[in-house]
C-alpha cells in the first residue's frame, strides 16, 4: 500500500534579473518507500530542471486525506486541521481526535468551501481547528 512522502528539492533558480538564487521546494509523491519516493521525485522533476538539483529531505507528512481540485485557479495547497468528536462505546464519553487534510484551492475561503464539499456525505461531525497555507508546489500520484 503506497503512502505520501514529502520530498524537498533544492536547486539554483535564475531570477528575472539574471541572478541565481538557491531555492527549496517541497512536493508530495505517492510511493511505497523512502527509496521509491526519492526515485519518483527525481523522475518527475528532471524534465523541468535545467541545472543540478538535489533531493535534500524526504519525510512522511501527517496527512489523512487530500482533496484535489481540477481547475487551474486552485494553485495552492492548504493544510486544515480537523477535530472529530466520537462516542466511546465502552464508557459512553465523547472522545476528540484530530486529523490533517490537504486541500488544493485558490485561497483560504476556497479551501474551506472545497473541504465542506469533499466532506458531504460523511457521517462524522468535524470542526476546523486551523488552516495553514503550505509551500507544497505539486503532487505526483503513483504511476499505474
Amino acid at each position: 500500500m503506497s503512502q505520501w512522502y514529502q520530498c524537498t528539492v533544492k536547486y539554483e533558480k535564475t531570477m528575472e534579473n539574471g541572478a541565481l538564487k538557491k531555492v527549496s521546494e517541497p512536493y508530495l509523491v505517492d510511493a511505497l518507500s523512502f527509496t521509491e519516493a526519492e526515485k519518483r521525485i527525481i523522475e518527475e522533476i528532471t524534465p523541468f530542471m535545467t541545472g543540478i538539483f538535489e533531493v535534500s529531505d524526504i519525510k512522511k507528512p501527517r496527512i489523512a486525506e487530500i482533496f484535489e481540485a481540477k481547475d487551474d485557479a486552485a494553485d495552492r495547497y492548504f493544510r486544515l486541521k480537523l477535530s472529530f468528536i466520537t462516542l466511546d462505546e465502552k464508557s459512553g464519553k465523547e472522545k476528540k481526535s484530530s486529523q490533517n487534510v490537504l486541500v488544493q484551492a485558490e485561497d483560504l475561503r476556497d479551501a474551506i468551501r472545497r473541504l465542506d464539499e469533499g466532506m458531504k456525505g460523511s457521517v462524522s461531525d468535524y470542526d476546523i481547528v486551523a488552516v495553514t497555507d503550505t509551500p507544497i508546489m505539486d503532487i505526483f500520484h503513483e504511476k499505474l
